[in-house]
């Protein structure tokens, strides 16, 4: 469903062992996919949720069939729509949840009156990116480079350490000798700058 992304949730869980159940964590990761694509926070994202929106799903009574289909289907949903997550609203597990079961009560809704919609894009086939698309991912990309570079020395040494050396808001406090409250807002900051100076780059 997403290429190398949709894997079966019932794969070894060693990833997602590796992304601590830390909200700030979480909603760090989710953010970074909000502002850069990062395929990479995604995948730490599809490796802690998949098999946890699955047991779930399976609790509510949903098969376990329907129930892998729909985890994949939130996570590439998620993909897709990660720039509309607001912190401040909901706490990215709680977004991603509220994602999964709504497609279960869409599930459900088509099975007991199911509709073909020609215009489904589950209908049309995928196409290989055309020439100027790849030119814009290109730019978007040289944008998201730019934008890190902008950011104010305190906020980028912040970001350096949180998504490159992937270490914990706490270990951040202590190396910089910061109060953690500000190892946080100085993260928060970080993301609103780049969102603001990025614009609409970032689909």
């Amino acid at each position: 469903m997403f290429g190398a992304l949709a894997r079966r949730v019932t794969a070894p869980r060693q990833a997602a062992k590796a992304v601590p159940a830390d909200p700030d964590r979480l909603n760090d990761l989710l953010l970074l996919v909000a502002t850069t694509a990062d395929r990479e926070a995604f995948n730490a994202l599809f490796a802690f949720f998949a098999p946890r929106i699955k047991g779930y799903l399976m609790r509510i009574g949903t098969s376990a069939d329907l129930a892998e289909d729909l985890a994949q289907e939130a996570l590439l949903k998620v993909w897709r729509k990660a720039k509309l997550f607001d912190p401040a609203k909901a706490s990215a597990a709680t977004w991603i949840f509220t994602i999964a079961r709504n497609l279960r009560i869409d599930a459900a809704r088509r099975a007991a009156k199911p509709v073909l919609d020609a215009e489904d894009p589950a209908f049309t086939p995928e196409s290989e990116p055309r020439a100027d698309e790849v030119m814009e991912r290109q730019s978007r990309d040289e944008k998201i480079r730019a934008a890190f570079k902008a950011l104010p020395a305190a906020q980028y040494e912040v970001v350096r350490l949180h998504f490159i050396e992937d270490a914990p808001h706490s270990e951040i406090a202590e190396r910089l000798n910061l109060p953690l409250g500000t190892v946080k807002s100085r993260l928060r900051l970080a993301f609103e700058k780049i969102r603001k100076d990025l614009g609409d780059s970032v689909e």
